[in-house]
């Protein structure tokens, strides 16, 4: 969020390195597989905080990834306010971030602009330009000199 108050940024940063540890030291579900939080949000009014992750695996185990840090929402927010001390603990949403599918997606359509760039590249070989290779090419000093008059 581009015009979150400095606080909010500072206490979505602590609240993305709580639940980062307790999901790797504490939550002992079995659902929760290789869990990455990317990044928080947090509201300027400090009430909600969104904690964007990511999961490597298959799409049966984001879905249960998904589900377990759904069940342990209580504990880790538990977990937020006590480490924070703020007066009012955001409620916590978990969102599943985009950013490894737009990468992949990214990649694929760079592959296929570079195998398009060979296959181009490769039907050029031997050709040869219809015109001059250089088309803005100047003339020679002299051949500009007799154009005009001289004194």
């Amino acid at each position: 969020m581009s015009d979150e108050s400095p606080r909010a940024r500072r206490l979505a940063d602590r609240i993305k390195v709580i639940v980062a540890e307790m999901l790797e030291r504490r939550i002992k579900d079995p659902r929760l597989g290789f869990v990455t939080v990317t990044d928080a949000w947090v509201t300027n009014d400090l009430r909600e905080a969104t904690i964007f992750y990511t999961v490597l695996g298959t799409d049966l185990e984001r879905s249960e990834s998904a589900d377990a840090l759904e069940s342990a929402k209580g504990v880790l927010r538990s977990e937020v306010g006590k480490q924070t001390g703020v007066r009012y603990t955001p409620s916590l949403t978990f969102v599943a971030d985009a950013v490894p599918e737009n990468a992949r997606h990214i990649e694929e359509l760079l592959a296929k602009a570079r195998e398009a760039d060979a296959k181009k590249s490769q039907q050029a070989q031997g050709k040869a330009y219809a015109g001059d290779a250089d088309p803005y090419r100047v003339a020679p000093d002299d051949e500009v000199a007799s154009d005009g008059p001289t004194t």
